[in-house]
């Protein structure tokens, strides 16, 4: 039985924050010799908006009355703007999907808040579902979590031949700035927006097939990300070392077969726009065209890394051609690649 994506939308908030994070970020910077190399570093990001769910004064971290104004605002603060925003932002995306017909199963992915009842149960009760939909829950895995949620959508429909999965990914990662001199947080911070994403996927119509999982993780990586819950907020620590180490580990034989396969050389691929150097990586590694990726650096450019929604958004465009193979990859915490093959299906 195969398992597709019938349908995919997405949404971000209202308030473009990246030129506003850019001046703040060289304001904590000013009169250091880290400044120029902030400056440069932003300047080659590929990235010219990021969208938060904070007010335009919030978003601006160290001006006007907002939540960032004085102090850093606690854990506990971040966490109520989390519950009131993300059901709405995710309800955004869901809505764009049309109708939803009968939803048997329902699978969120979110590693940028934590509330209980969980958000699955809050979105559920306000889309009016029924009682019984059956739900899961997958929090703090990262980027990568989108993955894990449709190969759960996936692993739910083969079980279950008539089941129809609501998948939704919501991150709110802009509640997490970090006021510091530090310019490693500084560039982690500078890649990160919010956003969400929703899927219908079922064994039935057309859609894109979501097929065999692929999984990887790199030796004594595990501190090239993290991401720890501190005192004033989810705390982020991105090594410069990554793009490096995803490109050495493509090149891998083994590695390479894990993700190209034995047969015909994918055609289309969805790839995490973690950042512009982890996408060189990637191209460099798989040993790809200058353009295979271009739907991940327009979300890039568009969007900023959104943590698990951003491969979302990828898929989003990707279902536009109707791709007869490829794959998708996401990176994230471990360090871990985690991804699957797809391909198009049509109704029969």
């Amino acid at each position: 039985m195969t398992a597709r994506i019938n349908l995919l939308a997405s949404a971000v908030p209202d308030c473009d924050f990246e030129q506003e994070y850019r001046a703040w970020a060289m304001r904590q910077l000013s009169g250091r010799r880290e400044a120029k190399l902030y400056a440069r570093m932003a300047e080659r990001s590929g990235i010219d908006h990021r969208w938060s769910v904070l007010t335009e004064d919030d978003a601006k971290l160290d001006a006007g009355d907002g939540i960032y104004s004085a102090t850093p605002p606690s854990t506990g603060r971040r966490m109520a703007i989390y519950a009131e925003e993300a059901p709405k932002l995710a309800l955004a995306a869901i809505r764009k999907l049309g109708e939803l017909g009968n939803i048997s199963h329902m699978v969120v992915a979110s590693c940028t808040g934590f509330i209980a009842p969980g958000i699955d149960q809050i979105i559920a009760r306000r889309l009016g579902l029924a009682d019984d939909v059956e739900r899961v829950l997958i929090g703090f895995m990262g980027c990568y979590a989108a993955v894990t949620a449709l190969r759960t959508a996936r692993h739910i429909v083969r079980s279950e031949p008539q089941a129809r999965v609501l998948v939704v990914t919501v991150e709110l990662s802009t509640l997490h700035h970090q006021q510091t001199v530090d310019i490693e947080p500084l560039l982690a911070g500078a890649q990160f927006g919010d956003g969400a994403a929703a899927a219908i996927v079922s064994s039935q119509g057309e859609g894109l097939l979501i097929g065999r999982g692929i999984t990887a993780a790199l030796e004594e990586s595990d501190e090239l990300i993290t991401w720890q819950i501190g005192d004033t907020g989810f705390e982020m620590r991105l090594s410069g070392e990554v793009p490096g180490r995803i490109r050495t580990a493509l090149r891998r034989e083994e590695v390479r077969k894990r993700v190209l396969g034995d047969e015909e050389k994918p055609l289309s691929y969805a790839v995490h726009a973690g950042g512009r150097s982890i996408l060189d990586a990637v191209v460099e590694g798989l040993e790809l065209d200058p353009d295979a990726l271009d739907h991940s650096r327009d979300v890039l450019r568009e969007f900023g890394n959104m943590s698990s929604s951003t491969l979302m958004f990828v898929l989003e465009r990707i279902i536009r051609d109707r791709p007869e193979r490829g794959v998708a990859l996401a990176f994230g915490p471990g360090l871990a690649m985690e991804g699957f093959r797809f391909g198009w299906c049509d109704a029969r």
